[in-house]
């Protein structure tokens, strides 16, 4: 009789295991997301913050090559480069600025590339023959945290990454990953921000958390079912351990009878 109790005992715990694994996970758009009349290509460009490092090159209509290279930086390795070309980058200072070869230091923060690109350009109308520039990020990386496959940080060297590129390059949200709670760390004007982002929201490509700027971190809370799970191995470790014991002294009861 006590062995069918037991044995009883043990099933209820299989069954209800088995019942959380049967949970259904909550899907990407799950609440009938529309991009009917969104224009993504619209989104928010990210602006230049303090401490990043920018890939700014200068191009004349000169004969004379050496003329250009005056406004330009030597060609050199830098590590962790996003950029192919070996391209040494302009530091954005503690004060927002950079130093430019040949011209005053130029407040970049809270610019974008292309506004940038047009006060250089502005600056040198004077002194080259119809100048174009480029700018570029080299420490555009956005971090993945949390309940993903592989968590870590991701160079992006297109530049724009939304919050669901950003989770294919970690490998995507694992089964105990809750997606209607994704929070981001942001930093702007020195001041630290965390959002929650719902990625089953109908308005998910609206929120201006949706495409992400340079050092955001993105962090996958643990779902119910991770808990629960978590939860299980504990009753089933303490059922393990009341087992043992029972089995010992009724042996040892056994042996003195």
């Amino acid at each position: 009789m006590r062995i069918l109790v037991f044995s009883c005992f043990i099933a209820v715990i299989g069954l209800a295991s088995c019942r959380t694994q049967k949970e259904t996970v909550k899907n990407y758009f799950e609440k009938g997301a529309d991009t009917t009349g969104i224009n993504l290509t619209a989104l928010a460009d990210p602006v230049i913050q303090k401490n990043d490092l920018l890939s700014i090159k200068v191009y004349s209509l000169s004969a004379d090559p050496r003329i250009d290279a005056l406004y330009n930086l030597p060609e050199q390795t830098v590590v962790g480069s996003n950029s192919g070309a070996g391209t040494a980058g302009f530091l954005v200072d503690a004060n927002g600025n950079i130093e430019y070869p040949r011209l005053r230091p130029i407040h970049a923060e809270g610019l974008k590339k292309n506004e940038l690109a047009q006060l250089i350009k502005n600056k040198l109308d004077t002194v080259l023959k119809s100048p174009s520039v480029i700018v570029r990020f080299l420490n555009y990386r956005v971090t993945v945290l949390g309940e993903v496959r592989i968590p870590g940080t991701f160079n992006v060297p297109s530049e724009r990454v939304t919050i669901l590129e950003a989770l294919g390059l970690a490998g995507d949200i694992t089964e105990f990953g809750n997606k209607s709670t994704i929070k981001i760390l942001r930093e702007n004007d020195g001041q630290a921000s965390v959002q929650s982002v719902d990625l089953t929201a109908k308005d998910i490509f609206n929120s201006p958390f949706y495409r992400l700027q340079q050092n955001d971190v993105v962090f996958v809370e643990q779902n119910r079912r991770k808990f629960q799970q978590q939860q299980q191995q504990n009753v089933a470790q303490q059922v393990g351990i009341a087992t043992g014991i029972i089995t010992a002294v009724a042996l040892i009861i056994n042996l003195i009878r």
